[in-house]
């Protein structure tokens, strides 16, 4: 692989097993510096071990234990990251939970209300956190994860549901607030992927989550789902030069044809394609909707 980011510094949450620690494996052998995060020290620090050994002697690869949704935490995990390793280029919002499964009314709201910290308060909080770097250098990488719950409803998932419609939105405002200033914005829906994540669907069980989704997750098991390839070589490109100035989208892993996007930038910065919008009457020909 090419050492596209070298020189570059990245902030992975939830860096410690799946899709988080697949990219940290991808951006480590393409040059990247990384500062690691999650939650489960143990964890944390045997997937170190072993990303080091990925490394060349000359870059640097951290970790540190971390609740994205705690403003402390995260204000330590920014200082660290500068501090320890000269700044920093790159953040993946990876860090994120299924939460409570089961209809609104019967799921515990202590659980509903800490999807929502987790997923959007704790993206929103590392943005806000590393945003005045990003803005003092003139550059910067924002990579959010996103997922099927922002672009269409979930039953029996709701808080996550909720949370990924919503930090897309906060992606998309973000992108135009920093629109200019050398910083991109983007979020990635990188398909289903057969993690830890879909043995807890599985577990659920088809009365809390529908038989639908339940039903889609046994064939996405037998299948294997989408590699994670897909969405490390996504997560890779958002991270590289070839990305610059393409912010605010949502982007497809496995159905968008990204790699040749930077061939068409004034049409996407001109366009509301790859982002959450309205649909209204005449977009699907009915006649009697619109004024």
């Amino acid at each position: 692989m090419q050492k596209v980011l070298s020189g570059k510094t990245a902030i992975i949450t939830g860096g410690s097993q799946g899709l988080g620690l697949a990219i940290a494996r991808k951006y480590v052998i393409a040059g990247a510096d990384l500062m690691l995060c999650a939650r489960n020290a143990d964890l944390l620090n045997q997937v170190l071990a072993d990303i080091v050994k990925l490394a060349e002697p000359d870059q640097k690869v951290l970790a540190m234990r971390a609740d994205v949704s705690n403003e402390v935490d995260v204000r330590a995990l920014v200082d660290e990251t500068l501090d320890k390793l000269d700044g920093c280029h790159i953040l993946v919002n990876n860090a994120g939970v299924y939460g409570p499964k089961g209809e609104i009314g019967s799921v515990d709201w202590t659980e509903w209300v800490r999807t929502i910290e987790i997923n959007l308060y704790g993206s929103i909080l590392m943005c806000s956190a590393i945003l005045p770097h990003f803005k003092a250098q003139n550059y910067g990488k924002v990579i959010q994860l996103s997922g099927g719950g922002a672009t269409k409803p979930l039953p029996g998932i709701s808080a996550y549901a909720t949370s990924k419609a919503a930090i897309i939105r906060f992606m998309e405002t973000l992108a135009e607030e920093v629109r200019g200033t050398g910083i991109d914005v983007n979020a990635i829906a990188p398909g289903s992927l057969n993690t830890r994540m879909l043995q807890e669907i599985l577990e659920a069980g088809p009365e809390k989550v529908g038989k639908a989704f339940y039903d889609h997750a046994l064939k996405q098991k037998e299948s294997g789902g989408t590699p994670l390839d897909r969405g490390t070589d996504l997560a890779l490109f958002l991270a590289s030069v070839k990305s610059d100035g393409i912010t605010g989208k949502l982007i497809s892993a496995l159905w968008d044809d990204w790699e040749h996007w930077p061939e068409h930038l004034n049409e996407l910065s001109s366009s509301d394609v790859y982002t959450l919008r309205r649909i209204v009457g005449k977009d699907r020909g009915y006649p009697w909707g619109d004024k």
